[in-house]
């Protein structure tokens, strides 16, 4: 097979019927002359390589460039393809067209796209003549193909106003409340001409089990499609090779299927990150013609027709969604052992899709390794993610759920969108069959909840809203193409439950969302309920400085205020900002200077979602999983992001780390006391002795007990804290400090704004090394959360070490890296050097005095 990629020599155009009248002179020239194109690209990334439009991204670009989502565009270069010779398919494969396009070859039609998430492949032999002929996509607006289809169709319920559920497109294309609303128009993926004969691998599906003796076992599933023309009717012979073993099997004339079965004895296993290796093996395949006639039987012969390979792993998977006492189970095991998920959500890494590059995925994964994740959920209303994605993503041992494209919206199940669902459900689901890491499919996100509590059954009226997706479609085709792995019907879910008899989001039975907090309650809540898995739960908190300084400005240059229309741009929640004061107030107070403003607004957003992790951990295995909202943003935002659009660990990042820990330390309610909680979330037995002290904030030690304890593998330990200890003479004026080996609790018994913390509670010294800086501190008193904000002083800067809580006595170091020298002075001062206490001492000096 010959492929010739189509990714150079390309202008974009513009219809001048779609643009508006006021775009500048140089910009309407260039969209009528053509602009220089790559392929994969968007009209976008071509405007903005070109120079011509501002980036959409930094301050308020976003609304200077809504004009392009109702443009027209076109995508062309000059093509010579030679006529097919005899026997020869000429096929024009386009990976991702976004969205709603008409290619022609010249004046021919060559094809007509509204899927960005399908495959297309043309047969190109009635087509093809010596002469240069013109390759043009056109590409119309989405949204007005999506608003004819609510007309025709009739409107149906969703969470935004635009009708993104009316077309297969990125849903968050249109606008989500973190994600900005561009519409972009292109060819997103690769764009190719392929020459083959005989016959090609339409698709190979690598089925992966493990008997109970060891064995693995793969059953290579292997769809060809022939070619149509004399000589393509044949017998062929596909060859499967896999750690040793190796499959031969015959594809007979006429046939366009075979499976090749494969037996590994004693395949090492591949495991999650955590829980073992994860060993992955080349399986490699390849298609040639057969001679029938030969006297051992079919053998390959002649030129190879085509070839596969991907890396797989040995490893076995399943959900537990059994009743039991409580509701409903809802546990991952994989390998037959129980597996606590530490997961975030995963949205598109940057919401121009064709600038994520593997280097950009694999530092955020790595980012994920380095929070103590082990699994990331690619939320359905994104993309399909990669190969890149889910290659990284098995290297690393981190599971993946994958969702089904709908998310928070009723979705129309006539035609066309039920034929184009089906199709790129079957064309992804065939797909990643290779991967390990990916553990459950799921059939949409808070679809079955929407019907169930959005009013959507008095707005639909009878029409179809997608209940088929997720309960015919989609499960069918899993069981059909991909029987290994499990599925469930949305997230949230009661898996075995019938929609009206049990509520989909009832935390007793399988999947949960928790947005009463954020919403609506303080982050206290979150221990009202102790759900079976929470697959979506979250806070907000601003990005960085840094990403502030370059994206979210004022015309003046400075980072805009909070209430300012460029910062309100960049903060897409409904009320977004009220909710962060509201949720600051009860806690840390809510400053009026903006330094402080931003700073108690990410320590909230971590103080919170480590709330709630170190309270789901504290109830395995009732609780099976906890999986943040959300692990990364697409842009420079306001949002619930661990990391931030610019790629930069928000405080939160580092909440998370310390709460998904490996073993974890914390003091947790039973009964209404306060119990010592030991998380022991690794594969050796954990035996030590917990030191609890009631002391005051500058140390002096009121109540002291030793507990010997041993925790088993893969478990939780709860033990009673002494009487003594969990009870304060004075709560302002002290704490509970638990220590186990190198793991620490600190459990106050009122909120920051009613401590009395010291504002000046640590001795701070600097010591230059190698590549950056030491920063020793030392504290007289306790304080809470110190954290190092480097990015003030140089963008580029990173430390080790951030929410850090001393107890009086107490010592650590961070260490800062960077090329930058610093003042020593500036590192460790405000609005650098920050914690909690400096916080409750700003609130105090703004106080109104009391009579």
């Amino acid at each position: 097979m010959d492929h010739h990629l189509l990714d150079d020599g390309w202008t974009l155009t513009a219809d001048p019927a779609t643009l508006p009248d006021d775009l500048p002179e140089p910009l309407l020239r260039a969209l009528h002359d053509g602009v220089p194109a790559h392929v994969p690209g968007t009209s976008h990334t071509t405007l903005l390589d070109a120079g011509l439009v501002p980036d959409p991204y930094v301050d308020d670009n976003e609304t200077r460039l809504a004009w392009m989502r109702h443009a027209t565009w076109t995508y062309a270069r000059p093509v010579r393809i030679a006529p097919a010779l005899a026997g020869e398919r000429v096929d024009l494969v386009l990976e991702g067209v976004d969205t709603v396009a008409t290619v022609r070859l010249d004046d021919d039609v060559l094809a007509r796209t509204a899927n960005q998430h399908r495959t297309y492949r043309v047969d190109l032999r009635a087509h093809l003549h010596h002469d240069v002929r013109t390759l043009s996509v056109e590409l119309g607006s989405a949204l007005a193909h999506a608003e004819a289809e609510a007309r025709r169709l009739g409107p149906r319920p969703l969470a935004y106003p635009q009708p993104f559920n009316m077309v297969r497109k990125m849903a968050c294309s249109f606008g989500w409340d973190w994600g900005p609303d561009l519409q972009t128009a292109g060819l997103w993926r690769p764009v190719r001409i392929e020459r083959w004969r005989v016959a090609r691998l339409a698709s190979v599906r690598p089925l992966v089990t493990v008997r109970p003796d060891g064995t693995g076992v793969v059953d290579v599933v292997v769809d060809v499609e022939r070619s149509g023309l004399p000589g393509g009717d044949v017998p062929l012979v596909v060859t499967a090779r896999v750690a040793g073993a190796e499959s031969v099997v015959t594809v007979d004339a006429g046939a366009t299927a075979a499976t090749a079965h494969l037996e590994v004895p004693h395949a090492p296993l591949w495991w999650p990150v955590g829980h073992g290796a994860q060993p992955l093996h080349a399986l490699e395949l390849e298609l040639h013609a057969a001679d029938a006639a030969a006297p051992a039987g079919p053998r390959a012969t002649g030129a190879r027709l085509g070839a596969w390979s991907r890396r797989i792993g040995f490893r076995t998977v399943e959900l537990d969604t059994s009743p039991d006492d409580v509701g409903a189970a809802f546990t991952l095991r994989v390998n037959g052992r129980a597996v606590f998920v530490r997961g975030a959500n995963w949205i598109p890494d940057d919401h121009l899709l064709t600038r994520i590059t593997r280097d950009r995925l694999a530092r955020r994964l790595d980012q994920a390794l380095g929070a103590h994740l082990n699994l990331v959920r690619v939320w359905g209303g994104g993309i399909y993610e990669s190969e890149d994605f889910y290659d990284l993503c098995d290297e690393r041992g981190l599971l993946v759920w994958q969702d089904f494209l709908l998310a928070c919206a009723a979705y129309p199940e006539e035609s066309p969108l039920l034929e184009e669902l089906e199709a790129e459900a079957r064309e992804h689901v065939a797909r990643l069959t290779p991967h390990p890491s990916l553990v459950v499919w799921n059939g949409g996100n808070e679809n079955l909840w929407g019907f169930r509590d959005w009013g959507w059954p008095d707005e639909l009226e009878g029409r179809t809203w997608g209940l088929r997706y997720a309960t015919e479609l989609f499960p069918a085709v899993v069981a059909e193409l991909d029987p290994t792995r499990p599925y469930v019907e949305n997230s949230p879910a009661s898996p075995g439950y019938d929609l009206h008899d049990v509520h989909p989001n009832d935390p007793d039975h399988g999947s949960h969302h928790q947005w009463e907090v954020w919403n609506r309650v303080d982050y206290t809540a979150y221990r009202d309920e102790v759900p079976r898995f929470c697959s979506e739960f979250g806070f907000q908190g601003p990005p960085t400085w840094a990403t502030l300084t370059r994206a979210v400005r004022a015309a003046d240059g400075t980072v805009a205020g909070k209430d300012h229309p460029t910062f309100l741009l960049h903060q897409k929640a409904e009320d977004g900002n009220g909710k962060l004061d509201r949720g600051m107030a009860p806690h840390l107070g809510v400053p009026d200077d903006l330094a402080d403003w931003l700073w108690a607004a990410q320590l909230n957003q971590a103080r919170a979602v480590r709330f709630a992790i170190e309270h789901y951990r504290s109830w395995w295995p009732t609780t099976a999983g906890a999986i943040v909202w959300q692990l990364n943003d697409c842009w420079p935002v306001t949002s619930w992001a661990a990391v931030d659009g610019d790629g930069r660990p928000k405080p939160l990042w580092w909440a998370m780390r310390a709460a998904f820990a490996d073993r974890l330390v914390t003091v947790q309610p039973r009964d209404g006391l306060d119990a010592l909680v030991v998380v022991n979330d690794t594969p050796v037995l954990w035996k030590g002795t917990a030191v609890l002290e009631r002391q005051t904030l500058d140390g002096r030690v009121l109540a002291r007990a030793e507990r010997p304890l041993t925790v088993g593998a893969w478990s939780v330990g709860t033990f009673p804290v002494r009487t003594d200890l969990r009870t304060p003479d004075d709560p302002a004026q002290e704490v509970l400090v638990v220590t186990l080996d190198r793991c620490r609790a600190v459990r106050t018994w009122l909120e920051d704004v009613d401590l009395a913390l010291d504002p000046d509670a640590v001795d701070a010294r600097v010591h230059p090394v190698q590549d950056g800086y030491e920063v020793q501190v030392a504290a007289r008193s306790l304080v809470r959360d110190l954290t190092l904000l480097v990015d003030r002083l140089d963008p580029a800067a990173s430390v080790d070490e951030a929410l850090v809580t001393l107890p009086a006595g107490a010592s650590a170091t961070f260490r800062v890296r960077t090329p930058v020298p610093l003042d020593a002075d500036v590192l460790v001062a405000r609005p650098v050097l920050r914690s909690a206490n400096d916080l409750v001492a700003a609130r105090r000096a703004t106080a109104t005095p009391t009579a």
